[in-house]
């Protein structure tokens, strides 16, 4: 390995064990090492970057460190940059989700304290989504009528409509966002490359439910749907639980109960919370359990991010530019915010929420997530749970 791969990988590792506190945080993680402290680009190359990954659907934080590590060592320098930001917590998810079963017994006020946690957490998410969006009614509006919508039409793809309509919405009403710094990444790759990336996304996508129709084969349908979450969710981890939601639990793949744990563990965890998608894997009852299925989920729930951000990056220069796409991106965020909205109304509360003292408790975690690392606010409303109520 090259020293410029090796420090590439080990940058991230470092950020994959120590990135606590979910996506908002790791932009402030990245830039304090990448832009202050490595000084591998410059302020406005960075906030070109977060743009592009705003834009995209995907792990925003996943995907900037991989556009980071593609512009500084190639393509093995993004695949480094994804595995060590990345695998740290899938490593901690998947030895949770093959003890899983063990865990169940006697420990039962434990679990349920996860799942109380991840109501405080997306609670907060909710809140710091929506709140720049309350100033303005069209968007309140915007906001309330897409959760509405996702509540009452409850499947997979309504998610997609309604962002659809949220950017349609958006690029109608909305006025667009101020200019933007112009400041390009070096060393991305071609046109032809990025073309090449984007049909690639888009034949995965609409080729691989056929082959899981024709095959019959679980484990074919298992990534089919795990590369569809993966290319569908704006906005990040938190709103990709609605989607994984409705794909695993449905079908039988993973409990309900078993759902929200592993939603409360990966709080827990540093790095990237796509990579709950292991976890998934790991205690799926179709699919290959323990470590090769959550292999087979993490690898497919992150394979859209890398396609779509090294496949617009040639692109993105003149896309930005256009008042409308920056237009229709602020119905998108409201479109979002919706999800999220009707996300936690159900089935975060209506499952995690049993009592008046779990009420109680998941206030508590809202107002300790102020100032208080997510994971510590996890492990602490697990832990007074399993005291209280053991």
């Amino acid at each position: 390995m090259s020293p410029d791969l090796f420090d590439i990988f080990g940058a991230f590792l470092r950020l994959g064990v120590t990135s606590f506190g979910g996506p908002v945080a790791h932009l402030g993680y990245f830039r304090k090492e990448f832009v202050l402290r490595r000084k591998w680009l410059d302020e406005h190359a960075y906030a070109d970057l977060v743009s592009l990954c705003q834009f995209l659907p995907g792990p925003a934080s996943s995907q900037i460190g991989m556009a980071l590590g593609l512009s500084r060592g190639g393509w093995m320098g993004a695949f480094l940059a994804w595995i060590g930001f990345t695998l740290p917590s899938a490593i901690l998810l998947v030895l949770f989700g093959t003890g899983f079963r063990h865990f169940q017994s006697g420990t039962e006020s434990w679990l349920q304290g996860l799942e109380i946690a991840s109501v405080a957490v997306v609670a907060q998410a909710v809140w710091s989504m929506g709140r720049p969006h309350v100033r303005d009614w069209r968007r309140v509006l915007l906001i309330l009528v897409c959760a509405g919508a996702a509540l009452s039409i409850p499947f997979p793809w309504m998610q997609v409509l309604i962002i659809a309509a949220g950017g349609a919405f958006g690029f109608a009403f909305f006025e667009a966002s101020g200019s933007l710094p112009h400041e390009p990444l070096r060393n991305i790759p071609g046109r032809n490359a990025g073309f090449f990336l984007l049909f690639s996304f888009l034949f995965l996508l609409f080729f691989l439910p056929i082959l899981a129709s024709r095959s019959g084969s679980d484990t074919v349908r298992f990534f089919e749907s795990f590369y569809r979450a993966g290319s569908l969710v704006f906005g990040g981890g938190h709103v990709v639980l609605p989607l994984l939601q409705s794909l695993v639990v449905p079908q039988g793949w993973v409990s309900n109960e078993e759902f929200l744990a592993g939603y409360g563990a990966a709080q827990a965890v540093p790095g990237p919370l796509f990579t709950f998608a292991a976890y998934l894997g790991a205690v799926s009852s179709r699919a290959p359990s323990g470590w090769i299925g959550g292999m087979i989920a993490l690898v497919a729930i992150f394979l859209p991010s890398f396609l779509l951000v090294a496949g617009v990056l040639p692109f993105w220069e003149k896309l930005r530019s256009f008042p409308a796409i920056r237009r229709g991106m602020s119905g998108v965020h409201c479109a979002v915010s919706g999800l999220l909205l009707a996300a936690f109304c159900h089935p975060v509360c209506t499952t995690g929420i049993r009592s008046g003292f779990d009420f109680w408790l998941a206030v508590l975690g809202f107002l300790m997530l102020s100032k208080t690392p997510s994971w510590a606010v996890v492990l602490s409303i697990a832990l007074i749970k399993g005291i209280v109520e053991p």
